[in-house]
């Protein structure tokens, strides 16, 4: 336990922990997690703005045993989680931040692929040096769109690495992806004039605003990516 910012800690920094929200489990990722999350990512319409292509099962395993197995950096986090549906037990996307350090970088090739579909990474141009910065992802199987599952996941997420001591969030956005923006948006990120392959770089603190009065987000149609 970090003594500063009562983060869990281990070799690779911050692990991630349950996460409850109003509807939702978020839970730490678990190579067994991959033949339900194949099909739950199995739509390929679902790739227009994150790219890739669907996985089967067994790539995908091969991929969360390397995600699972941390960073090879030891300033910087991987942190996924899948989402579940608390109701029906039902998994039905993921959340992930990628956690650098203070004065730490982090380059995109330490992930030697192991990123999951739409996991990226600050650029080495992009020193933490203001405190922990975490970029954040976020997907939603197709099914499952529509229902305020993607913003309730990213900011039960965002309140959970604030609490840790992250100071600043980072998110890329296609500029057409209007639902990914609107979830953006629920984190208190902002758009910036940055571009990064292709898509527009977001920032904001790690403390999720509160919901406007009298709007549920667990039931906001077109928030969800």
């Amino acid at each position: 336990m970090d003594e500063l910012t009562g983060a869990l800690t281990s070799m690779s920094g911050f692990t991630p922990e349950p996460i409850p929200t109003a509807r939702l489990n978020l839970l730490h990722l678990a190579v067994e997690h991959a033949q339900e999350m194949a099909a739950v990512l199995a739509d390929p319409a679902l790739h227009t703005f994150i790219g890739g292509e669907p996985a089967c099962p067994a790539a995908l395993r091969a991929r969360y045993e390397r995600l699972v197995a941390g960073s090879p950096d030891p300033a910087e986090s991987w942190c996924n989680w899948v989402i579940q549906l608390r109701d029906c037990c039902r998994l039905t996307g993921f959340v992930q931040a990628t956690v650098t350090e203070p004065h730490g970088t982090v380059a995109d090739t330490a992930t030697a692929g192991a990123r999951a579909v739409g996991h990226r990474h600050l650029d080495e141009a992009t020193p933490a040096t203001a405190g922990p910065v975490a970029e954040i992802a976020w997907v939603v199987g197709t099914q499952w769109q529509g229902r305020g599952i993607a913003t309730e996941a990213a900011r039960g997420m965002a309140g959970w690495l604030g609490r840790r001591g992250v100071r600043t969030l980072v998110a890329h956005v296609h500029p057409d992806h209007r639902a990914s923006a609107a979830v953006a948006t629920a984190c208190g990120l902002a758009p910036t004039d940055v571009w990064q392959d292709g898509e527009v770089r977001w920032t904001g603190p790690a403390a999720p605003p509160p919901p406007p009065a009298g709007v549920d987000q667990g039931v906001r149609v077109g928030d969800d990516v």
